[in-house]
């Protein structure tokens, strides 16, 4: 399978599955290593997952795997806490003796380490990797930064529409296949039963708004020259947050309870059986499994504005990168590869449901589990990112999107004073960054 390599920005932004990113570290005056040696141990920093013991499992495999194959060489790894990984990251760039050689990262924070120097360029060794030339071009934008390679991808994460197949059937509606369907029907679904939202939505959802302003032609930021400025008060962009906005109310999600929901939130409501639909993504299919609403749901791709098409989604996921600052670059770039090959990344999919970032891979895990075919469709159908600049650390963190939605869901400001008070406050932080 070849996914769609439409993209808005060369670098994709992260999802996790829920990961935000932050204020990016101060540029240290030299990180690199000095020397390459061939013997030693290497530490590794990946992300603690709510349920780790899977993961460990898969990467215990992988280490062991590793130091078989390299004489002389120990491994490592930690399990960094996600929210306070910005610290921790921060810290090892200002400090290489006390750095590990590899670290999982989001990558929506690519272009902030690579311009604090944290990562080094693996440009070459991805080049002439075999199994490389099968990662999908969607994938591979998320660890380039201009025309270098700063790592490997582990896992790419989309979001598509969860909806009650019990709730749709019992009033005899479809899943919507249009954006105005989506949003009548949510309604439609509420007046019939109050006691649920239609479509559980969050004023702190960034990535549940995103959608709706690229379905409509809107972006979050245009480039030039390598110069960002925002372009979230367009025209375009406004019709797609107005879109979003209008399914905050008294007719589907009050703003009183749904404003300060973010991702996990919706994905929670729709689980617990409060919400007949959600946008979450396909690293949320566990926690809905556990929910009360399992066997009474299905998945399709989120609507677009025609009929019949599917919204460009937010392409996250995280990377594995070698620090400029290891003294064991050719055992850590072999380790990365390890970590990140197609028969660990097969497993992490069979462990975890991440999906795979090689496109054979992807394929082979859409056979093997139907639950990834709408997700696999919204990949397919072109994912978007967020901008490849350092400042988008500064802006999530600021939670620019969030404040200006919250804004207009609570009726404080419209929506062209909102988006420009967005963007003037976006256009900061890229100034900021250079």
């Amino acid at each position: 399978m070849k996914l769609s390599a439409r993209i808005a920005a060369p670098v994709a932004a992260l999802v996790l599955a829920g990961l935000t990113a932050t204020a990016c570290a101060p540029q240290t005056s030299d990180t690199s290593a000095k020397g390459d040696e061939k013997s030693g141990t290497l530490r590794v920093w990946l992300f603690q997952e709510v349920g780790n013991k899977p993961k460990e499992k898969v990467v215990d495999e992988a280490v062991a795997a590793f130091e078989k194959s390299h004489e002389g060489a120990k491994v490592e790894v930690e399990y960094i806490p996600v929210d306070t990984r910005a610290q921790r990251i921060k810290a090892a760039f200002n400090d290489p003796k006390s750095a590990p050689d590899l670290i999982e990262y989001g990558n929506s924070d690519t272009a902030g380490y690579v311009k604090d120097g944290g990562l080094a360029d693996v440009t070459g060794e991805f080049g002439d990797w075999d199994e490389a030339r099968d990662t999908d071009p969607i994938a591979k934008q998320s660890v380039t930064v201009g025309d270098k390679v700063y790592g490997a991808p582990f896992f790419v994460g989309v979001r598509a529409l969860y909806y009650r197949t019990d709730v749709f059937k019992d009033l005899g509606i479809e899943p919507p296949a249009s954006q105005a369907e989506l949003i009548s029907t949510a309604k439609k679904i509420h007046k019939a039963k109050p006691d649920l939202y239609g479509l559980a939505v969050g004023g702190a959802y960034t990535y549940g708004a995103m959608p709706f302003i690229w379905s409509h032609g809107g972006e979050i930021a245009g480039e030039s020259g390598g110069a960002y400025k925002s372009a979230i008060n367009s025209e375009k962009s406004r019709k797609g947050i107005e879109a979003y906005t209008s399914l905050f109310g008294d007719d589907n999600c009050p703003a009183a309870k749904c404003a300060s929901m973010g991702g996990n939130a919706t994905v929670t409501a729709f689980a617990s059986g409060k919400a007949a639909m959600a946008i979450g993504g396909d690293f949320s299919h566990a926690a809905v499994e556990a929910g009360s609403v399992k066997g009474k749901y299905a998945v399709v791709p989120l609507p677009g504005v025609a009929k019949n098409s599917i919204a460009p989604a937010f392409a996250g996921g995280n990377n594995i990168g070698v620090l400029k600052s290891s003294s064991h670059r050719t055992l850590a770039v072999d380790l990365m590869k390890s970590l990140t090959g197609k028969q660990t990344q097969a497993k992490m999919f069979d462990a975890m449901g991440f999906l795979p970032t090689y496109t054979d891979v992807l394929d082979n895990a859409a056979k093997k589990q139907p639950f990834v075919a709408p997700f696999v469709q919204t990949l397919g159908a072109g994912a978007k990112f967020v901008p490849a600049s350092p400042a988008w650390g500064q802006i999530d963190a600021s939670l620019v999107l969030p404040t200006m939605l919250q804004e207009i869901v609570s009726g404080r400001k419209d929506v062209a004073k909102a988006s420009d008070d967005a963007a003037k406050k976006m256009d900061a932080a890229f100034a900021d960054a250079g």
